[in-house]
């Protein structure tokens, strides 16, 4: 049996309350790191390979998501009188809080997940690869919340799936109110 990825320990989930985490997390190239990470802990070398960006621009924004909380150093090894770093998140999944933090402030209100889902699949639309489906329907505030909770596990188990392949694939889900109209109660 292949171990679930990442090859380290870390947490299922971490609420991001300061819009600093969010604002670290916005930037694509962060958001690149933290999924390379998914798969195992990287040093800032391993990093700027697979993105092929220099190592003075990999190791600031590791550091910007480590000060943020999102990364941390999980463990280390000696290469000749050098200690390297070897990188992993603080969890599996982030997700915003919508609450505002305890300092009063809240996320900021233009952080969009389906933003970045949007710019990363546009070229998979424009070859015919992108899957996907939108339905509406007219549910209480409980089912949504706990057809939520059902979609976080097959997030969750998306994760965890052993690393294999040549592609990187993106998953994006959500569920959200909308004005859409409906119709009125029967007779």
């Amino acid at each position: 049996m292949v171990d679930n990825p990442p090859d380290y320990e870390l947490a299922d989930r971490m609420a991001l309350t300061r819009p600093a985490q969010v604002k670290a997390i916005g930037h694509p190239l962060r958001t690149t790191i933290l999924q390379l990470l998914h798969e195992r802990a990287a040093t800032v070398t391993d990093l700027a390979t697979a993105v092929e960006r220099p190592k003075s621009t990999v190791a600031h924004h590791v550091d910007v998501l480590t000060r943020n909380g999102l990364l941390q150093v999980v463990r280390t090894r000696k290469v000749r009188a050098i200690e390297e770093r070897f990188y992993g998140r603080t969890a599996r999944m982030f997700h915003v809080a919508a609450e505002p933090s305890s300092a009063g402030e809240g996320v900021p209100g233009d952080f969009n997940d389906f933003e970045v889902a949007a710019r990363e699949s546009a070229k998979a639309f424009e070859q015919g690869r992108l899957w996907g489906f939108i339905r509406h329907a007219r549910i209480s505030e409980d089912q949504a919340s706990q057809f939520w909770d059902r979609m976080a596990e097959l997030v969750d188990e998306f994760d965890r799936m052993p690393r294999s392949g040549e592609t990187m694939y993106g998953f994006a889900i959500g569920i959200y109110p909308t004005g859409h109209p409906t119709l009125p109660k029967a007779e």
